[in-house]
């Protein structure tokens, strides 16, 4: 178990809030000239980042990545292990990755227009598929989706808004979200009791400082914690406050530990009326439900299961102390309400919820799982 902070010679100077729009640079070991930063706008205007891995190759299938809310692309690009990218390239398949709203690269958790989740399924996900398939043609399209990134995934597709994909991987959370009473009931407290003082969580205290409102949060986050670390205790002891842990701390190597504040960026308190809704529903709903601008969506994601046209892989690590066993969960329902579909369920042992993509041996005990589902679907 890692019990140490960051080397301070490493750690980055304090910095202001951003306020524009640009992407911070991803952080790779792949050659400059095979990474694709492609411009890209959604719908609605926002911002996005969707970057393209060049495989040497034209005739690849292609795989879209998508992180959890608050993480980025980088978590697929760990430049210190063996990454999905590496293991999707190695394996014949051209990977995409999309830095919807929700990314840490950009800075719309901190700043600027709020949104739901009903922005991201309505407008992000199907307009970087659209512009994906503008790119490969009819060659076949994958998706593999972490945490939100799944959950809104879901609500696309039930939507009927990314139609003919491959084959889905999701990973933690997909039709049938399910969280921990405490980690509920801490999320409505807080959602209450702090929306009239902070409007996010951070995650690295060396840019907010010791004398700051935040420093109640910290100090209840280091409670018990055996690392000394203050943005280790409020993800992995803590989960932004909800009592949640997102990894298990001994399957993270010490330098993807010490990028923790790189990897994962503050949770904005705003989007928690949404979340609250879908987490009481045990179903992926609409928060929009008068607006007519989001009238294609579902009122229920779970409802609309139907329209599911392509084959899923539930993944989940045994450990998950975020999301339980949500996954387990959808696919019984799944299979009860809808047996029509194409859904299998696979639990990683000795995994929680992050460490299925950044643990330092996922390339061994994860990624082989998504390759085989993959690679039966080419």
């Amino acid at each position: 178990m890692i019990l140490r902070s960051a080397n301070s010679r490493t750690r980055p100077a304090m910095r202001k809030v951003r306020t524009g729009t640009a992407l911070r640079p991803l952080r790779h070991r792949l050659d400059p000239s095979r990474v694709e930063e492609i411009p890209f706008r959604a719908g609605d205007g926002v911002r996005l980042g969707l970057t393209r891995v060049d495989s040497g190759e034209r005739d690849r299938p292609a795989v879209l990545l998508l992180h959890g809310h608050t993480a980025s692309a980088d978590m697929f690009l760990l430049p210190e292990t063996r990454n999905l990218v590496d293991v999707l390239l190695d394996d014949g398949y051209e990977p995409w990755l999309l830095d919807w709203r929700g990314s840490c690269r950009l800075p719309y958790n901190e700043t600027g227009q709020r949104y739901t989740y009903d922005d991201v399924a309505l407008h992000d996900i199907p307009d970087a598929v659209a512009r994906i398939r503008e790119r490969i043609g009819d060659r076949p399209l994958f998706v593999v989706a972490h945490c939100i990134g799944s959950l809104a995934l879901s609500l696309s597709m039930t939507a009927g808004l990314v139609p003919g994909l491959a084959g889905v991987v999701s990973q933690g959370v997909f039709l049938t979200p399910k969280l921990a009473g405490r980690t509920s009931l801490r999320m409505t407290l807080a959602g209450e009791l702090l929306k009239s003082r902070i409007d996010h969580i951070p995650v690295d205290f060396r840019r907010v400082g010791l004398r700051s409102r935040y420093t109640p949060l910290f100090a209840l986050a280091s409670r018990g914690a055996a690392c000394p670390d203050p943005t280790c205790q409020i993800l992995h002891n803590s989960a932004w406050g909800s009592g949640a842990s997102l990894f298990l701390h001994e399957n993270l190597s010490e330098a993807t530990h010490d990028r923790l504040a790189e990897l994962l960026g503050p949770a904005p308190l705003w989007i928690l009326p949404h979340l609250r809704r879908i987490e009481l529903a045990r179903s992926v709903v609409r928060w929009h439900d008068t607006d007519h601008r989001y009238r294609a969506l579902p009122p229920n994601a779970l409802d609309a299961a139907a329209r599911i046209d392509t084959p899923v892989l539930l993944l989940a690590g045994s450990e998950n102390g975020l999301w339980l066993d949500s996954q387990r969960l959808c696919q019984e329902v799944l299979a009860h309400r809808q047996p029509q579909l194409d859904v299998s369920y696979t639990e990683i042992p000795g995994y929680g919820h992050l460490d299925t993509f950044l643990g330092r041996g996922a390339a061994l005990d994860v990624f082989g799982h998504i390759l085989e589902f993959l690679g039966e679907r080419r």
